[in-house]
């Protein structure tokens, strides 16, 4: 056969091969459809099922070692169901009622007749009703008697008003911390609250409650500015936006909620109009340093100015190779296992300092990184253009060089899932409210979930800290008022001028039951 001939059937066979492959996507992607059609979806979680292929250890041991290199540690933890251990003890600060049941024997002969040597003591929890009170405020007006037949305004003497978060206002701080909680930490659109206060027999319109959140929203804006100028002081951020329909005339509007994270301190909400480089200016006003955020454009010029460098999110880059197993589960698993590695040994360094884990990152990710981008190259030529495992290839090399920043300092992060989870806060209430009645509405939202959200990131109950912030902000020193942010809010409410000043408070000891 003449090398003309050879190099013929060989590029025939290619062809052929290519063709096969092609033929094969597209028969996958028929029976994915159909499923898609009959309902029949698989999880949504990125992870491996017992019936779908693993992330083997000889996988990565393949690619990143030679054969006869030692095979490391698993890198999936095997997952053990605990067994039970019984019933825990309710929390001790739970109101107790006691209950005693006397045998009837004893009832009709009368306790005198019998000696108790024991008894057994089981605890059920019970439900009451939610209690909204009255407090009716008295406010005597007092004259000397020496004074009583000359009587002025100068002479009457009566204490002042107690201060409330809005002024005159007909809600106590409280019951505002309430609405809140359940509107934005629960999920209870207004009309649904509106129900559940006119079922206590209390008639509360929602445009009320709704008058009350965007009064407060200006009560808690300086504490919001001051939050905000201190994440932008941060290393680093984490950033992230998903869209929201805004209430209009004839068709709702798209809007847009940006989430800025500056882990360890705070989480903070922007309401924007757009989602563009405008609004990443508006919300990023100011900021330099590391940004951990996905690949999308409206980020490109802040990494030009070259203020802001980017870092790219490796759980991106992941899921682009989890959509391809089904069209090409070989390239798919083996690129998996390649990042699988990256995680694991990110799980084992998490509670290490930042100078040593960048030291284990440049001894053991740095060569699975190597690995992962050479085994990126050498496939994407061999890749059909336009489907899963080829955008999956091409979104890695593209975002070559912000997926390896995270080598760079030890305090970044490897993904962007930490924003992600907190903007999860907003999709799972947009699915309760659906839309925000006007742009205003947006800001008032935002404000609220960015203290609620960085509650749960330093594991404060949110009713109480916002009720405690209703009754101390009104008075507070503004050059001190980032000691009531979250943040800070443990060593604020420890103070002694701290406990005096709420103790004082006549709403909150009504709501205390004192």
């Amino acid at each position: 056969m003449t090398d003309a001939s050879a190099s013929a059937s060989h590029e025939v066979e290619t062809l052929r091969k290519e063709r096969d492959e092609y033929k094969k996507l597209y028969v996958d992607m028929l029976a994915h459809c159909r499923k898609l059609e009959l309902g029949i979806l698989g999880q949504k979680s990125e992870r491996f099922i017992s019936n779908e292929a693993q992330l083997t250890l000889s996988v990565l041991g393949t690619i990143v070692k030679p054969p006869d290199a030692p095979q490391p540690e698993s890198i999936i933890p095997e997952h053990k169901r605990q067994k039970p251990t019984g019933r825990k003890p309710l929390p001790e600060h739970l109101p107790r009622v006691d209950i005693e049941i006397v045998p009837p024997e004893v009832e009709a002969q009368g306790t005198d007749a019998f000696e108790k040597i024991g008894e057994d003591v089981t605890e059920t929890i019970e439900r009451r009703a939610a209690s909204t009170v009255a407090v009716r405020v008295h406010r005597g007006k007092y004259v000397a008697k020496d004074k009583a037949e000359t009587v002025t305004s100068a002479t009457v003497l009566q204490a002042p008003p107690p201060e409330l978060p809005i002024p005159r206002g007909l809600a106590g701080p409280a019951f505002l911390a309430d609405t809140i909680v359940r509107r934005w930490n629960d999920h209870l659109p207004l009309h649904r609250q509106e129900r559940i206060f006119g079922r206590e027999g209390l008639d509360i319109a929602r445009s009320t409650i709704c008058g009350w959140h965007a009064e407060l929203m200006h009560l808690v804006t300086p504490l919001l500015n001051a939050m905000w100028d201190d994440a932008l002081l941060s290393p680093y951020l984490c950033t992230d936006a998903t869209g929201v329909l805004v209430q209009a005339l004839e068709k709702c509007r798209h809007a847009h909620f940006f989430v800025v994270a500056a882990p360890e301190k705070h989480v903070l909400f922007f309401y924007s109009e757009k989602h563009n480089a405008a609004a990443v200016d508006e919300v990023l006003a100011g900021y330099k340093g590391y940004l951990v955020a996905d690949a999308h454009s409206v980020y490109d010029h802040l990494y030009k100015r070259g203020d802001v460098v980017e870092v790219g999110c490796w759980a991106h880059a992941r899921r682009y190779f989890f959509k391809a197993l089904d069209s090409d589960p070989q390239r798919a698993r083996e690129a998996l296992a390649l990042i699988g590695g990256l995680f694991h040994f990110e799980r084992k360094w998490a509670s290490a300092a930042p100078e040593a884990r960048s030291a284990a990152r440049a001894t053991d990710a740095k060569p699975i990184l190597d690995a992962f981008f050479a085994w990126c190259d050498d496939h994407a030529a061999a890749v059909l253009d336009h489907t899963p495992i080829s955008r999956a290839i091409g979104y890695a090399r593209n975002q070559r060089e912000a997926l390896a920043r995270f080598l760079e300092d030890g305090r970044l992060p490897l993904h962007n899932n930490f924003s992600e989870r907190a903007l999860r806060r907003e999709a799972l209430g947009r699915k309760n409210w659906l839309f925000v009645g006007s742009d205003e509405g947006g800001d008032t939202n935002a404000t609220f979930v960015s203290l609620l959200a960085s509650c749960q990131l330093h594991d404060i109950e949110p009713f109480a800290y916002l009720r405690d912030l209703f009754c101390l902000l009104p008075s507070w020193p503004v050059d001190r008022v980032l000691d009531l942010a979250p943040l800070n809010w443990a060593a604020t409410i420890a103070k002694p001028e701290t406990i005096a000043k709420l103790a004082a408070n006549p709403f909150r000891r009504a709501s205390l039951g004192g």
